[in-house]
């Protein structure tokens, strides 16, 4: 991914509250389009690089346990 691009996605996003995150989240899952993907890379990113071990693991478990549905 081009990194103006990860840039100007959290550009666009920071600064905003914990709803306005989630409605940014709900919306791009909900279109289900293509081209929002990278979108939702970036924040995954940020969440992963924010979380301790113990929160990564839960994740990866999550993860796992969506992947056999």
């Amino acid at each position: 991914m081009n990194l103006n691009l990860r840039n100007a996605i959290i550009h666009n996003v920071s600064g905003n509250t914990q709803d306005q995150l989630k409605d940014t989240i709900v919306d791009a899952i909900q279109r289900g389009e293509e081209k929002l993907l990278p979108g939702l890379g970036v924040l995954f990113e940020v969440i992963w690089n924010n979380a301790d071990q113990k929160e990564q693991e839960m994740m990866l478990d999550t993860l796992e346990q969506g992947l056999k549905h």
